[in-house]
């Protein structure tokens, strides 16, 4: 391993350990959103690193528009529809609504696709709030600015869940480039593990299916090589 990529995995694993095994176990989703889910958030921010965590925990599988600092395609709907440049941003096309707040959005996710209990490590704010600003500060550029990119025709796909620090990684450079994806969230005990297994051949993550040219991945070293790769625009 050179010291670029050590650095890369130990960072991530740090961010990772502020917030232990939080979104990496399933919570109990009692449905299935027949429209997905809308996310409009960046990696490194501390929110929206909660209600990532929301999701990864129910399962659920949103479309997750990527609003890096100086991005262009997706922060200006947030503006027009919410009032204000301010993430998470939460769309859910099912019900109509529309929320900002990280500890709204993860109680209206557990009322309308859970339980309804949310699990402590989401909303006790005095925890959550601090150990998720000490993940972000251990890879305090990484998924905040934008990278000038072409945005292809299709939707990417990674299999993630919100813990793994492999699977950070991966989201960092689709957070950079704005690449619109789905994120197909399977959590340790998630229901949802069985065909993905069947889909890829074995229980590993990040994977990465890029419709638009056929490729299928593991390893967050280099799907974030391919993102950029195909996607980051040269000068």
């Amino acid at each position: 391993m050179d010291l670029a990529r050590f650095w890369d995995v130990t960072t991530a694993t740090a961010a990772s350990a502020a917030r232990p095994n939080f979104g990496n176990y399933h919570s109990g989703r009692t449905k299935i959103p027949e429209q997905p889910l809308e996310l409009y958030e960046f990696e490194v921010c501390p929110y929206c690193r909660i209600a990532r965590e929301a999701m990864s925990a129910l399962s659920l599988d949103p479309i997750v528009y990527p609003c890096p600092k100086g991005g262009t395609r997706f922060r200006e709907k947030v503006k027009r529809e919410g009032g204000r440049y301010q993430f998470p941003y939460l769309v859910d096309p099912n019900t109509g609504v529309a929320m900002y707040e990280s500890a709204d959005i993860v109680e209206y996710l557990f009322r309308e696709y859970g339980d309804g209990r949310a699990p402590w490590f989401l909303t006790q704010r005095a925890f959550a709030v601090p150990t998720s600003m000490l993940a972000s500060a251990f890879r305090p550029k990484r998924g905040r600015y934008v990278v000038p990119s072409r945005q292809p025709a299709e939707l990417l796909e990674l299999y993630s869940y919100e813990g793994s620090p492999f699977c950070r990684i991966a989201r960092e450079a689709l957070c950079e480039l704005e690449l619109r994806h789905r994120v197909r969230n399977v959590p340790r005990k998630s229901p949802d593990r069985p065909s993905f297994v069947s889909q890829s051949g074995k229980m590993q993550v990040p994977y990465l299916h890029d419709p638009n040219t056929g490729v299928h991945m593991f390893e967050s070293a280099d799907i974030r090589a391919y993102l950029y790769d195909t996607y980051a625009l040269r000068f």
